[in-house]
């Protein structure tokens, strides 16, 4: 075998390996990963590639510091902890929360294989009655704590929202906990990876009995760390 075939040879498998780099990279892209500092830990969060729309919102409001300053606003034990209002920063005792943003929603993205297991990062969102489209806040997100459920717990509310769980969603909700209640009703788009005991923490403090806001402010900053 000649030099010149060698070195075509060389060239072609080359070519090929970066086709196959390209290809793979783009069936498996990198999920991104944020950093949220609280008071009581840190929770690190990724997010998930089939919500583009929500990641890269998520995303440029971490970068431009949106979320730095503001408080989990909302706390509800056993069902989730809720911030991203930017009046809540430095807000006073009895001040009205939940209402802010940034001045735009998100068109949903719901995809059925993400549902609300324990630790999920979802969108907050107005209600129906003003919202039947389901649009996302651009700023307000929750963490879920949720609790167990048992398979009759399911079978009732499957029979209630006129839905079926997957096998996914049952051994979740079974063996994790979580919220399957809001399953299908608001966009889910990463998941807590490590810290889901500082979510724990977060939900067990003392809340206010009127607006479920913590009696202690809860603090967050955030960084992408990946």
């Amino acid at each position: 075998m000649n030099t010149r075939t060698i070195c075509m040879l060389i060239a072609f498998f080359g070519w090929q390996t970066i086709i196959f780099a390209q290809k793979n990279t783009e069936m498996n892209p990198e999920q991104k990963m944020v950093l949220i500092e609280t008071s009581l830990g840190n929770i690190t969060v990724k997010l998930y590639n089939e919500t583009p729309l929500h990641c890269d919102n998520f995303l440029k409001l971490v970068e431009d510091t949106f979320y730095n300053g503001c408080i989990f606003h909302r706390v509800i034990n056993q069902f989730m902890i809720q911030g991203g209002d930017p009046d809540s920063k430095n807000p006073k005792p009895n001040q009205v929360l939940g209402n802010g943003g940034p001045g735009y929603t998100i068109a949903a993205e719901i995809v059925p294989t993400l549902f609300h297991k324990k630790g999920v990062l979802a969108a907050a969102r107005l209600g129906d009655n003003v919202n039947p489209d389901k649009e996302s806040s651009g700023s307000q997100f929750y963490i879920v704590q949720g609790k167990k459920f048992s398979s009759a717990d399911l079978d009732m509310l499957e029979t209630r929202m006129g839905t079926k769980f997957s096998t996914e969603q049952r051994d979740a909700y079974t063996n994790i906990g979580g919220t399957p209640h809001l399953d299908g009703n608001y966009t889910v788009f990463g998941e807590v990876v490590e810290g889901l005991e500082v979510v724990d923490k977060i939900a067990q403090v003392q809340t206010h009995p009127a607006n479920n806001r913590p009696l202690q402010d809860i603090k967050m900053n955030m960084k992408i760390i990946q």
